[in-house]
């Protein structure tokens, strides 16, 4: 089994290799600092099952970089390592042809049944956005929404990840008070947890 991985940090990309080896007894981790040493080295090894691509590196447009990959060796599968978890970027990626996206605070267990999954002929999507996905089902339509200013200032606290007892002491609230206005905001939303609250914020574009 032969992957490529293409990264600008050293570190990271001797450490991916190390988790990679738990993919097969006889993997060989080929490794490219820039978009054009991946060009070079996946024309030099046709026999590739699997490049890692980092989208944020010096040089070029790493969507650029993955659609040119995508358009050159379709049958190579890309998968997308990165920093960020916005769902515009994953779903950017996805459009532009990658068979996966792992955001690079993936733990080595998830990211290794990700690429078992990939390598088997799948795809893979973060758990961040399959939730906003459902978030995104779920939730009423923006302009619908009947969140009090009171409200909207508890889901900003929500998003910036404060538990109940935070958000109670920078409001001057009582716990239970704060408690009441996270139910109300979560049957306007239409979900049933914090996680997906804070998912459907992000989805309806709510910036507070």
């Amino acid at each position: 089994m032969k992957t490529l991985i293409v990264d600008d940090h050293a570190l990271f990309r001797e450490g991916l290799c190390h988790v990679l080896n738990a993919l097969d007894e006889q993997v060989i981790n080929l490794q490219a600092s820039d978009y054009d040493s991946a060009f070079q080295q996946a024309a030099e090894h046709p026999d590739l099952d699997l490049v890692l691509l980092d989208l944020n590196m010096p040089g070029k447009d790493g969507f650029a970089t993955l659609a040119a990959f995508v358009d050159k060796y379709p049958a190579l599968p890309v998968v997308i390592l990165s920093g960020s978890n916005q769902r515009k970027d994953i779903q950017r990626a996805l459009d532009a042809g990658a068979v996966g996206y792992i955001p690079k605070d993936t733990t080595s267990v998830v990211m290794l049944n990700a690429l078992r999954s990939i390598l088997a002929g799948g795809t893979y999507v973060p758990l961040i956005m399959s939730l906003l996905n459902e978030a995104s089902s779920n939730a009423a339509d923006k302009s619908s929404l009947e969140l009090t200013p009171r409200q909207l200032e508890v889901l900003s606290l929500l998003i910036k990840g404060d538990t109940n007892k935070v958000i109670a002491l920078k409001m001057e609230l009582a716990v239970g008070t704060i408690k009441m206005h996270v139910t109300s905001i979560m049957k306007s939303l239409a979900v049933s947890n914090r996680t997906q609250a804070v998912a459907a914020a992000q989805a309806l574009g709510l910036v507070i």
